[in-house]
């Protein structure tokens, strides 16, 4: 656990009400990284340690989840503590008034909360704004934290809320339609979003990045790989496009995506040099 965390710092953070702690590290402008289901896992730390060698100062929150845990198993002996991990996470998601699993047209909100901590960062950071990627069920977080001016990079990795289990809710994402009426209008004066996909991903319908292209126009960067892209060795069907599913290798298209969002915070927040 503490070398995982190694060069990270430990704070946490209050909004009305509402406490979560946080890891940090870098220098330069903010960056929210905000993990998936399970929680902080390595990789999600490997991916915040990257965009911190880019020039960038990352925001880890602890939103959910057994920070540090693996959802891999060392071997077969291993999968009791695995599905203990997974069970937690959504165990806690599931039961907090934080998050909207189920409704369309809703901000989660532990949005605001998010917001908050954005706001933050960007008076302890500086720089022309900050950045966000959400992950799976948080990836829409990125999206709905963009009603504030200060967020001048939102990515979307893989975003799986609501879950699609109807057309209404497959074409859509979990931002009330005021939030998403001033994201669209701050698009039309220029903010851009990226999103990344695997096509194959049912939690991820192809319709939801058809709704916002359709929403955001030329302002959303769709990034959809094929599902043969996907590291074979993760444990469930490609999804993870940073994290679980990312083939750490030049020229592998999830890596091309790595560096893409990267590429993508440097530009919008005023850093440069390269990785």
């Amino acid at each position: 656990m503490t070398d995982l965390f190694d060069g990270f710092t430990t704070h946490t953070f209050t909004d009305d009400g509402i406490t979560h702690p946080y890891y940090r590290t870098g220098s330069g402008p903010a960056v929210i990284v905000i993990a998936e289901v399970p929680g902080i896992t390595p990789k999600v730390i490997d991916f915040a340690r990257r965009v911190a060698d880019a020039g960038l100062t990352v925001y880890l929150p602890s939103l959910f989840g057994t920070d540090g845990a693996s959802p891999v198993p060392a071997g077969p002996t291993d999968m009791p503590r695995v599905a203990a991990t997974m069970s937690k996470a959504f165990g806690t998601i599931c039961v907090s008034r934080e998050f909207t699993w189920w409704a369309t047209g809703k901000s989660s909100p532990v949005v605001v909360w998010l917001r908050a901590l954005a706001a933050r960062a960007h008076d302890e950071c500086g720089g022309p704004g900050v950045g966000a990627i959400g992950m799976c069920v948080t990836g829409g977080f990125a999206l709905a934290m963009s009603v504030d001016d200060r967020m001048v990079a939102p990515v979307l990795s893989q975003p799986s809320l609501p879950l699609g289990l109807t057309p209404g809710r497959r074409r859509g994402i979990d931002i009330s339609p005021d939030d998403l009426e001033t994201v669209k209008v701050r698009c039309a004066k220029g903010l851009q979003v990226m999103g990344a996909r695997f096509e194959g991903d049912r939690l991820v319908p192809a319709e939801r990045f058809e709704f916002l292209r359709e929403q955001l126009g030329d302002a959303f960067i769709a990034v959809e790989l094929p599902d043969s892209a996907a590291n074979p060795d993760a444990l469930i069907p490609p999804h993870s496009v940073v994290t679980e599913h990312l083939i750490d290798e030049p020229g592998q298209p999830t890596r091309d995506t790595l560096d893409r969002v990267i590429a993508f915070f440097q530009d919008k927040l005023g850093v440069s040099g390269a990785q």
